[in-house]
């Protein structure tokens, strides 16, 4: 467990060396684009990365992650509702279980669009209600805008308060970042078992 944090913690010390970078921007929309779609690791602690770093700029951060990401959502649908048999299922496969991919899909049955307002803003792989909407055939114009909220929400959320404590929440990362990555996975295992 300890390589595990250790892996982590120089992926979170690499991406802080990318802040200042007059690229920090194009890190940004391309992590959040491909996330929505096929990246495995979640990017919510680089968001934070970027915006402890550079306060100032955290509501640009959250602007530039929630259009990156949803953009990204609309391939992930298109994958989803188009190109299913061909890379959908084998994505599935890759990068989350089948059986959370089957719970997201009798919610979206249930719920429809609600559903992606929800699973959009919780610790979900947003991948999987991306992938899953698609395949379920949601209507397309609700899904963008529901995905639009729910991920405009949970991401200047975090650049908000970054943008209010600024230091103090760079301070608490540092301190607590073993705890923190725990306690993240602990949320993510909940919402998974929540969503079944």
């Amino acid at each position: 467990m300890r390589i595990v944090f250790k892996l982590i913690r120089r992926v979170y010390d690499w991406m802080g060396t990318k802040v200042h970078s007059p690229y920090a921007p194009l890190w940004l929309i391309s992590l959040f684009f491909i996330e929505a779609f096929c990246f495995p690791i979640p990017v919510d602690p680089l968001l934070i990365l970027f915006c402890v770093e550079n306060p100032k700029k955290s509501l640009t951060y959250a602007a530039i992650s929630t259009v990156s990401s949803v953009l990204g959502g609309i391939l992930g649908y298109t994958i989803g509702s188009l190109l299913w048999d061909g890379i959908g299922s084998t994505l599935v496969q890759l990068l989350i279980s089948p059986e959370v991919f089957e719970s997201v899909r009798i919610k979206y049955a249930m719920y429809q669009t609600w559903a992606v307002l929800i699973a959009g803003f919780s610790p979900l792989p947003y991948k999987a209600v991306t992938l899953s909407a698609g395949f379920c055939k949601l209507p397309v114009a609700p899904f963008i805008f529901y995905s639009i909220i729910a991920r405009g929400a949970r991401f200047f959320l975090v650049g908000s308060a970054i943008k209010i404590w600024g230091v103090t929440i760079k301070d608490f990362i540092d301190r607590y970042f073993n705890q923190l990555i725990v306690l993240f996975v602990l949320l993510v295992g909940f919402c998974v078992w929540a969503v079944k």
